[in-house]
């Protein structure tokens, strides 16, 4: 079940929001009638975001190994193939 909590029972009924949170439950709390955060268990987070470290890991990697062209190399090779037409 969906857990929407106000953001004052992260202070008043932390042990409370511990405890779902620990049981894998993410909780979703509000402000003033609206959406202001989640909370998650470490473990849970580390999942969500394992795959997106890697994949940024490995766009890293790719851009240092990848030849850079400058503005002039792009258009320049633009320029010489319109001319040759």
């Amino acid at each position: 079940m969906i857990q929407i909590r106000p953001v004052s029972d992260l202070r008043n009924k932390f042990p409370d929001i511990e405890k779902l949170v620990n049981e894998g439950e993410p909780v979703y709390l509000t402000k003033n009638g609206y959406g202001a955060m989640v909370v998650l268990s470490l473990d849970l987070y580390s999942q969500l975001t394992d795959g997106i470290e890697t994949a940024l890991d490995e766009a890293d990697r790719a851009a240092e190994d990848s030849r850079r062209m400058t503005h002039e190399d792009v258009f320049g090779s633009l320029r010489r193939k319109i001319n040759v037409q």
